[in-house]
């Protein structure tokens, strides 16, 4: 083990989660940050006590002390360019969702991986959710037998699906679904993805953007092992406690069913002034004065383990690009209203080395 310096490129609401999680650790040797906005990366450096701050994510690829880095960057078309130069200047990698916008992209973020020793993990922070981790536990264990079908439907609130809609036009598939895709195809291992079938459904994101931006997307995925599954998203619920996120789980099997209500109304905070709120019900969590409430901070130092200690990554590159061409075929299939196969024309799944 060794303590580590880390990078943190973007320091939004997300990176601001990944930065406060780093400076709490005593694995972190130095705090570096990049941040777009002056006003905010002074804000975070004082916060956490960062030894660089600089308006030009470059400048961190000079540091020698830097040994991880964490892109959390705004808009989503950052994410391949700035994994590349980190990656290509030796630097472990943590990106959010999603690794690239095209899936040669992402097969060059792999290589690059590979060719520097590198670990490279993408942030699908709904692993680290316990409720989830009971599912995929449930599987793996026989408790439900045979998984024969399963269902997940996540919704968000239209406020929040404003703010992911207008910075990048991708769909609910990539941008929401993507977590549920994963988390399935991470319970159903090794069983692979062969067939998708997509519907999107148009409404208030439509009449409110002027943009073909879909409201809600629903997903069916055939395994190579004959399982069906069905994963549903949107981003329009009316205007709540902010950023409010709510899940419904269904996994059944031969020998029984496992299902997870994560609809966060197991605490609500009623005042004069906000009227009825759902506290801690944000995808990436949240402080709760000395601990935390969500999957995010637990996501941050796995990732920090792994570097430190020389661990494997919980979400390899490699699954991370299956996801992708999932919700890529997905975005296909609803605009060409039938199923497509994969893997998709022109492209070769890319499999994990031994």
């Amino acid at each position: 083990m060794k303590r580590i310096g880390v990078g943190i490129v973007g320091t939004g609401w997300c990176g601001g989660i990944r930065a406060e999680t780093c400076a709490a650790n005593a694995l972190v040797e130095s705090l570096h940050l990049a941040e777009v906005r002056p006003e905010r990366l002074a804000e975070v450096a004082a916060a956490t006590g960062a030894r660089t701050a600089t308006t030009d994510y470059r400048d961190l690829l000079k540091v020698d002390a830097i040994d991880a880095v964490y892109v959390s960057a705004t808009p989503e078309t950052t994410h391949y360019p700035m994994a590349r130069d980190f990656l290509s200047a030796g630097k472990h990698v943590f990106l959010e969702k999603p690794m690239a916008l095209e899936l040669g992209q992402a097969d060059e973020l792999v290589g690059l991986a590979r060719k520097h020793g590198l670990k490279f993990s993408i942030g699908y922070s709904q692993r680290f959710n316990p409720k989830f981790a009971y599912v995929r536990k449930s599987i793996r264990e026989g408790t439900i037998g045979r998984p024969v079908s399963a269902l997940v439907s996540r919704h968000i609130t239209r406020n929040l699906g404003k703010k992911i809609t207008g910075r990048v036009k991708l769909s609910p598939a990539a941008m929401e679904s993507t977590h549920d895709l994963d988390f399935v195809l991470w319970c159903l291992e090794p069983a692979k993805p062969v067939r998708v079938y997509s519907q999107t459904n148009y409404g208030v994101m439509q009449e409110t953007t002027g943009a073909p931006i879909a409201d809600t997307q629903w997903i069916t995925v055939t395994m190579d092992s004959g399982l069906s599954f069905v994963v549903g998203g949107g981003w329009t619920l009316p205007p709540g406690y902010p950023n409010f996120s709510t899940t419904w789980i269904e996994m059944i099997g031969t020998e029984g069913a496992v299902m997870v209500d994560d609809s966060h109304r197991d605490v609500v905070l009623n005042t004069m002034s906000k009227g009825m709120v759902l506290p801690m019900s944000t995808m990436p969590g949240e402080p709760v004065e000395h601990t935390y409430a969500g999957p995010m901070a637990a996501e941050t130092v796995h990732f920090l383990e792994a570097v430190a200690y020389d661990r494997p990554v919980m979400v390899t590159p490699e699954h991370a690009r299956m996801v992708m061409e999932v919700y890529i075929a997905a975005d296909l299939s609803a605009e060409r209203n039938e199923p497509v196969t994969l893997p998709l024309s022109g492209t070769k799944p890319v499999r994990a080395v031994a």
